[in-house]
């Protein structure tokens, strides 16, 4: 695991001592429900699609519930190599991988929810239900700890001083399995 830090945001040491960089990744996702899946299309061009995530504990993999025929399905079957992003008011995660479409009933149902029968109303036995893992190869986040309010006195504190805004960046490289 490789973890290099931007000088423009300041490691904090306390969350660096409790956790590390790829736990700290799998806390940052679980605040997030909806994230942008960026494959490469037919042309080349990046194209992002929302994707509600599926699993809140992160191992390395995201899985998603997708139309077997989408877009983004056939854009990762012409080429596995894809993006994860996710972000919310003080956190924010981009992850590289490769996506492929599995084929495990039971996963799907493991995965079920009320939720995703809005988009696929014949429920978890219809097929054109698909599983997409996406397996990360590495993660970069950026995070502004306490909330909204603790962002703005950061944000105050840095304007006064001429110190830069506080918060926490990592690249790292996760495990392969």
């Amino acid at each position: 695991m490789t973890v290099t830090s931007r000088e423009s945001w300041r490691r904090r040491d306390t969350l660096m001592t409790d956790t590390t960089p790829v736990q700290r990744v799998a806390e940052l996702l679980k605040d997030f429900r909806f994230a942008m899946f960026t494959t490469r299309n037919a042309e080349g061009r990046l194209v992002s699609h929302p994707l509600t995530v599926q699993e809140a504990e992160f191992d390395g993999d995201l899985w998603f519930l997708v139309s077997k025929s989408a877009t983004l399905v056939l854009d990762a079957q012409a080429d596995e190599r894809v993006g994860v992003s996710l972000s919310s008011n003080d956190s924010w995660v981009s992850l590289s991988g490769t996506a492929e479409l599995v084929d495990d009933p039971a996963k799907v149902r493991e995965l079920w929810s009320p939720t995703v029968e809005a988009w696929f109303t014949n429920g978890p036995d219809d097929p054109e239900v698909g599983l997409l893992k996406f397996t990360a190869e590495s993660a970069e986040y950026w995070d502004s700890p306490g909330g909204k309010i603790a962002s703005l006195f950061s944000f105050v504190k840095s304007k006064i001083t001429g110190e830069p805004y506080e918060g926490e960046n990592e690249t790292v490289e996760l495990p392969q399995r």
